[in-house]
Order: structure tokens, then C-alpha cells, then sequence
């Protein structure tokens, strides 16, 4: 898979303009993101199920606490009639941030995650499915067949969501831009799918990257410091131990961006945190990260900000992918 990833912060027809420009680039997958503070991310997608040919499709990644499972698994898979058969589910625990909004963000697990995606194969297949475990229902089914194979994906980065999306899910995306973080996953993946089924087939560790690339480097540098500040903010001190980070340089980013301290926080960002946390760059330099990264990832998705000009940058980050 090479993938990338559209955040609905811009109007719909925008979003829409940008994935059929992923797609005349190369990327064979477009996930869009979901977070209630954005537009929809099932709106943008049924745009481009009509709008574009040949990419897969679909969000990247929803939670199933906003949206019962059900749902999700009924959404997903009007994505895949639309689309004729392209939908790709990608689910996780959700982000905490925004989960707080809504008094949710002590819902989020991992049994949850697990629970949904299993009864939405089981409603893509056709079934009616009863229920009783993190969430419930009773006798629910789908009145329309699902076309086309739906791969699932898990959203995550804990090492038990890991070994989990290694058992049970097609693919794991992991919130990772450097080779290092991508080979702690790989561990953390084969833990995992030495207790998965043969018949399940083939399993994709996806680099859910943040990429930051330009003509000019420091203008792809500058363009990381937003995405980066949240990385740091929210990474766990082993990850921060991992990369030789200032735990309270850190620390005093996400109290900036707590306090709505926005510019605050970004101007705390350290060279060394774009390194860690970000593919930021020229093309050449993207390039020789993604390199370093698919020695232990199966593949890439090009993730936010992808650069400080859009429509540029998802051309440049494809041609840093084909090097």
C-alpha cells in the first residue's frame, strides 16, 4: 500500500480535489480523518467514491464510541457499494484530545476496536449479528450486500494494540515516522501473528507517517512544527527515551497546547522532534527516510501536514516514495 491521508479541516470540495490528485500521483489508498471538530470524513468519501477510479477508500480512522459499531460497519460499507468494492476500514481507540470533548475519553480500549471490527466482517458477510460485549445489539443486519473485500486496519501505537491488529486485523496503522519506532512495532506485530490463523492471510504494517515535504527544506521544517508539537505533547516517555528527548520540553508543549497556547507550543518544538517525529524535508530527504522506514515497514501513508503547499507536496511525496 502507499497511502495518504486527508483532513477534512478544508471545505469538502477541496478535500475532494486533493484525493483525485492523490490519485493521478500514484497513492493507491485515501484515508480521511475523523475527528467531530472537522467535516465528516463519510461525506468527503462518498465525493470521491464517484469523483476518482482506482484508489481505496475510507476513514483513517474512526473510533467506535461517536458511532456505534453498527454503524460504522453500515457506513463503511455504502462506501464500498459507491465505490465499487474499494472501501478500506481503518479503526482505533480514537483520539484522546477530542474524546474529552464529548466525555468520552474514558471509553477508549482496545477490546472495543477488536469487538467492532469482528461483527462488521460478520454484517459485511451478510449475516445478522446479535451481540454483547463492550457494546450490544440484537438480530442487526445490513439490507444491501457489501461488494469487494473490505481490509481492516487497526489505528495505533500501544504494544498491545500492536500484538492485537497483528492476530486479528489486516494491517496495522502505526503513528510512526522514523525506523526506529517502525522496527519496535515490527516487534510488537510478530508477537502477535504467531496466534494468527494461516487462512487469515497476508498482514500489512503500514508507517502512518508524518511527512513535511517542500523544494526548500526548512520551509518542509517549519510546515512539521504544528503536527510535531502534538506528537510530542502526547508520546510516552519511552518513545521520548527512545529518541533522547526532553521529557519536560515536551511536557511544556502540551501544557501550551492545553492553555490554547498554540504558537506557544509550536515555537517549543526542538529540531531534534522533527527528526523524531516527522519525514521533514527536501525530496532526497524524504526519500532516504521512507527508505530507512520500509526496512521494517510494509508500506507508507503519507500523513499531515504533507507539506506547507498541499497540492505540491502530494506530488513531491510520491516522487519520494518512487526514488
Amino acid at each position: 500500500m502507499f497511502g495518504i491521508e486527508l483532513t477534512p479541516e478544508h471545505p469538502v470540495d477541496e478535500v475532494v480535489d486533493l484525493g483525485v490528485r492523490a490519485e493521478r500521483a500514484g497513492y493507491d489508498t485515501v484515508f480521511v480523518t475523523s475527528h467531530y471538530n472537522n467535516r465528516d470524513p463519510f461525506a468527503v468519501l462518498a465525493r470521491l467514491a464517484i469523483e476518482t477510479e482506482r484508489v481505496r477508500l475510507g476513514p483513517g480512522v474512526v473510533n467506535p464510541y461517536e458511532r456505534h459499531p453498527v454503524t460504522l460497519a453500515s457506513q463503511v460499507g455504502t462506501v464500498a457499494e459507491e465505490s465499487g468494492g474499494r472501501a478500506v476500514f481503518g479503526i482505533g481507540p480514537g483520539d484522546p484530545s477530542t474524546l474529552a470533548n464529548l466525555g468520552l475519553a474514558d471509553e477508549r480500549g482496545l477490546r472495543s476496536v477488536l469487538e467492532a471490527f469482528r461483527v462488521a466482517r460478520r454484517l459485511w458477510d451478510g449475516e445478522r449479528v446479535t451481540h454483547d460485549g463492550a457494546f450490544q445489539c440484537e438480530d442487526a443486519g445490513l439490507n444491501f450486500d457489501v461488494p469487494g473485500e473490505v481490509p481492516v486496519y487497526v489505528g495505533g501505537e500501544g504494544p498491545h494494540m500492536c500484538r492485537m491488529a497483528g492476530k486479528h486485523a489486516d494491517g496495522l496503522l502505526f503513528n510512526g515516522s522514523h525506523p526506529d519506532d517502525l522496527a519496535w512495532a515490527r516487534d510488537r506485530v510478530e508477537e502477535g501473528k504467531k496466534e494468527r490463523p494461516v487462512e487469515d492471510g497476508a498482514f500489512d504494517l503500514a508507517a502512518y507517517a508524518s511527512v513535511s515535504v517542500a523544494d526548500e527544506r526548512e520551509a518542509a521544517r517549519e510546515a512539521a512544527r504544528p503536527p510535531v508539537a502534538f506528537i510530542a505533547a502526547g508520546a510516552a516517555p519511552p518513545v521520548l527515551d527512545r529518541h533522547g528527548l526532553d521529557h519536560e520540553r515536551a511536557e511544556e508543549i502540551g501544557e501550551k497546547i492545553r492553555a490554547g497556547e498554540f504558537s506557544a507550543a509550536f515555537e517549543r518544538v526542538t529540531p531534534a522532534m522533527i527528526d523524531a517525529f516527522c519525514m521533514a524535508g527536501t525530496v532526497d530527504d524524504v526519500a532516504e527516510r521512507m527508505a530507512g522506514v520500509r526496512e521494517h515497514a510494509d508500506s507508507i501513508v503519507v500523513g499531515s501536514p504533507i507539506g506547507p503547499d498541499l497540492d505540491e507536496a502530494i506530488t513531491l511525496a510520491a516522487a519520494a516514495h518512487d526514488r
